[in-house]
């Protein structure tokens, strides 16, 4: 796919925009979310809106992209692809993130800190254990397979999903309410049902919301 139309695109499930590859453990987060998922392209020299801005110091740029892929994610990413595209005069990388056979992928957010991720929307999601869980025994993925599978759920999951077949749509908000649950709890809860096709996440509007 050429350059352009990637970024027509815009940023996505698989596809992320880094403008430069500042720091080793955030670009960790976004390699290991798009392994773990359904693998995917990262373009560095690229600003959030989809600009071309290029990178200064390509050799410099990859550095930072091959330290973390082998040393601040576990176990590593080898089969990550380089390649420079010039547009606009400007260079831009091409990282490819084949999608993983060894999940589930940890990645380091601080010395001693190792977390996994996943991909939902354009967000790179921290995994909850049962979604690692559910990420060991996948199989390699296939086209017709789904990628996770339906789980038991507790009674504020059944809530969520049955809130959201009886209204137009749910919001973490009215989710937070519902079940007297903090912010980053509902917020981790919705998110697995996602995850695992109960709920359809939307982040088109000024107030992301869910949908069955």
């Amino acid at each position: 796919m050429e350059l352009a139309e990637m970024i027509a695109r815009g940023e996505g499930e698989t596809l992320e925009f880094k403008q430069k590859t500042t720091h080793v453990h955030r670009i960790s987060r976004t390699l290991a979310s798009l392994a773990n998922t359904r693998g995917g392209h990262v373009l560095v020299g690229v600003d959030d809106a989809g600009r071309v801005v290029g990178v200064r110091d390509a050799e410099e740029e990859l550095f930072v992209l091959r330290d973390a892929a082998v040393h601040h994610i576990e176990p590593p990413l080898m089969d990550l692809h380089f390649r420079e595209v010039e547009a606009d005069g400007r260079t831009v990388l091409v990282v490819t993130v084949p999608e993983s056979p060894a999940k589930p992928h940890r990645a380091q957010v601080a010395p001693g800190d190792w977390r996994g991720y996943v991909r939902v929307r354009d967000q790179s999601v921290q995994t909850s254990r049962l979604t690692e869980q559910v990420l060991e025994r996948q199989a390699p993925p296939t086209d017709t397979e789904p990628r996770f599978e339906r789980i038991p759920l507790t009674r504020h999951e059944l809530a969520a999903i049955e809130y959201a077949k009886t209204h137009p749509r749910l919001t973490l908000p009215q989710f937070m309410k519902l079940v007297n649950f903090g912010k980053r709890r509902a917020y981790q809860t919705l998110i697995k049902l996602v995850l695992h096709g109960y709920l359809r996440y939307h982040d088109k509007e000024k107030e992301p919301y869910y949908t069955v």
